[in-house]
């Protein structure tokens, strides 16, 4: 499965121009690589823009889905589209939406885990559903979105379903690019599947996106990375037999005792 994925700078409260831009690039990718599956970063539209999202953000998709659905028909292309900021009944998002080649969307999802650190929950409502899977070109696959990333109880019953690949759509701080890094190639080897990690670029105010979006295998090894900081497109062809590979050699989900596992649902306390 080959894809594209959009380390891109975003242009914070202009979410025309970052649809322009993304029709764009993705024409380009389109004549030049053919890929089947697209991946856009997080909240693409707006950037964080946080405290003017009232009257940019969408409008429970209506400005979103109509254009990712008509790209994905022109192109025939499967699309994972980032997320966007989402205005609904009861406040605003952060929203994903997968798309499949006939512009069909097969999945929605709401980022659960709101950024204490960047003001998330002042101005954001955290979504109330898990984060389950879909299939594109028959294959498995999860999506979460950014600090999500912090919380493996989420991403694992994805690899227990069947996950090959689960995407993770970000726009990432460079003060914390080591945790990225970490966290990322963590996830890969412990749910033995690939991570497709895009991450954007620029600014917004005084925080700086760290880009180096990355692409790791079911043993944990880089495919490949974005660079530190800058707008950049990336390519790579998925070998999934290597899941199935990986997930014979070291047995960790029929080795897995859970009842012995405790579930903890109480309060932290420091």
């Amino acid at each position: 499965m080959k894809y594209a994925l959009y380390q891109m700078n975003v242009h914070v409260a202009n979410p025309e121009k970052n649809r322009e831009k993304i029709a764009s690039w993705i024409e380009k990718q389109m004549m030049e690589t053919k890929p089947d599956t697209i991946v856009l970063p997080e909240m693409w539209n707006t950037g964080y823009a946080l405290d003017q999202l009232e009257p940019i953000a969408d409008q429970n998709g209506k400005a979103t889905i109509p254009f990712l659905s008509n790209l994905a028909k022109e192109f025939s292309v499967n699309i994972v589209g980032g997320s966007v900021a989402n205005k609904k009944e009861d406040g605003i998002y952060n929203s994903s939406f997968v798309l499949n080649r006939e512009g069909e969307v097969i999945h929605r999802y709401d980022k659960i885990h709101l950024v204490p650190m960047l003001d998330e929950p002042k101005y954001l409502e955290g979504g109330r559903n898990k984060a389950g899977h879909f299939e594109l070109d028959g294959v498995k696959m999860g999506v979460v979105i950014c600090y999500d990333l912090r919380f493996p109880e989420l991403l694992r019953p994805l690899a227990l379903n069947g996950a090959k690949v689960i995407h993770i759509v970000a726009q990432w701080p460079s003060a914390r690019i080591e945790h990225w890094k970490y966290l990322l190639h963590a996830r890969a080897i412990e749910n033995q599947c690939y991570i497709i990690a895009v991450n954007s670029s620029g600014s917004c105010k005084e925080t700086q996106f760290a880009g180096e979006s990355l692409v790791i295998d079911p043993a944990g090894k880089l495919v490949t990375s974005g660079p530190s900081e800058k707008e950049a497109s990336l390519h790579v062809t998925l070998q999934l037999e290597k899941v199935t590979e990986t997930r014979k050699s070291i047995p960790i989900f029929t080795s897995r005792v859970p009842h012995l596992y405790e579930s903890v649902k109480g309060d932290f306390h420091a």
